[in-house]
């Protein structure tokens, strides 16, 4: 329903923030939603190796609109679904090897926290409701490819339905590993085993499906891997660093992340020149054994300063951190690699549905009923 009404204006958006007259028919709440990670990336074909299984996450604020509108985790169902996508087990062979790989078997179409492709979220006492594990791949039920599909997130009390929205739930399988794996006669996949165990001395081939993650660290998935072995993500950028002319690829990091056709940097950023390397640094420094995968990230605050305004808090990631009064800093700024305005179409519906306009939510009378008179409060530590 919320995409038939924002579909016209998605038309052009890109990287404009340029719009229509915002909606007039407000309620009660409203709700933004948001993925944690700029792309979650897995395998297609799961019977030689795993890098990393169906495993998607998305979170969501609600506020209960006013004068003084407040944030609100309880007392409500919050609820999403990803429409045009409701099987996976057709799409990808995981649940056929996870028993082998993980040595537990969810249920079909169920991922490894045991949610599936529709279902409610929880509350995560951090003034938001998250689902987290959505075993979500690229390919819809119409066998179409999409690494950008708009899933749905409604907010009810009782059987009443107070607000909706619609965000991207990103997922890719284009980790192009043929590119430089690719010896005749095996798969990129059994190429890679075999390189391993001739480089380490292990005997991956004749041990599959390999769990990566059984010996090298990952910590998204909770894996600690095993004593004295670098982490996967320190493995991988170590290894390929002074590999990557072989791809031929203008950025070297789309060999991986997660590929030339995705191009998983679409944000205001990517609109302005700036690139993977401006913030990442390179596949060594990204390879520091020193480095704690996916929690030594990149900071607004390094580049962005503007006195009176407080960006994320310290120690706290972008994707969890908060400002204007509680309010996530994803909420307005929109996911990670896909801050507004997004060169990529749907990445602005939410915006453009809530305000009329891509970029930053920044129309107050989203929230408030009325337009406050004091001026924006930025910082989390904000008055209420």
């Amino acid at each position: 329903m919320l995409l038939a009404a924002t579909v016209a204006w998605l038309t052009g958006c890109g990287s404009s923030s340029g719009g229509t007259t915002p909606p007039t028919n407000r309620g009660s709440y409203v709700v933004f939603a948001w993925n944690d990670l700029g792309m979650h990336c897995m395998n297609q074909d799961f019977q030689s190796l795993m890098i990393l299984p169906p495993y998607n996450t998305m979170h969501a604020q609600v506020v209960r609109r006013g004068d003084e509108p407040r944030i609100t985790d309880s007392g409500l169902t919050v609820g999403y679904s990803v429409p045009g996508n409701t099987v996976s087990t057709t799409k990808t062979n995981f649940w056929t090897y996870a028993a082998a790989l993980l040595g537990t078997a969810p249920a079909p179409n169920v991922g490894l926290t045991g949610h599936g492709l529709t279902g409610t979220m929880t509350a995560t006492g951090n003034n938001d409701w998250s689902v987290t594990g959505v075993p979500l791949t690229p390919m819809t039920d119409a066998n179409q490819l999409n690494a950008y599909q708009l899933a749905s997130v409604a907010v009810a009390s009782g059987a009443t339905q107070v607000a909706s929205t619609q965000a991207v739930m990103p997922v890719s399988w284009e980790i192009s590993c043929n590119l430089c794996h690719n010896t005749p006669g095996i798969s990129a996949d059994v190429d890679i085993l075999r390189k391993h165990d001739s480089a380490h001395g292990t005997n991956l081939e004749s041990q599959q499906p390999v769990n990566c993650a059984r010996c090298h660290a990952e910590p998204n998935l909770g894996s600690t891997g095993t004593v004295g072995v670098p982490s996967l993500s320190s493995s991988m950028h170590s290894s390929h660093s002074g590999r990557m002319a072989a791809a031929g690829l203008a950025n070297e990091c789309y060999a991986c992340h997660p590929g030339v056709t995705t191009q998983c940097q679409r944000d205001v950023h990517k609109a302005k020149g700036i690139t993977c390397k401006n913030c990442h640094e390179s596949m060594t420094a990204v390879g520091n054994p020193a480095r704690r995968p996916w929690v030594d990230e990149p900071r607004c605050g390094t580049c962005h300063t503007r006195s009176g305004f407080e960006f994320e808090q310290a120690g706290t990631l972008y994707r969890d951190s908060r400002g204007h009064h509680g309010i996530h800093c994803a909420a307005c700024h929109g996911s990670p690699h896909a801050v507004g305005p997004a060169t990529n179409a749907a990445d602005n519906a939410q915006a453009i549905a809530l305000q009329g306009h891509s970029g930053t939510i920044n129309t107050c009378t989203v929230c408030h009923t009325s337009t406050p008179d004091e001026g924006f409060d930025h910082r989390f530590g904000g008055s209420d």
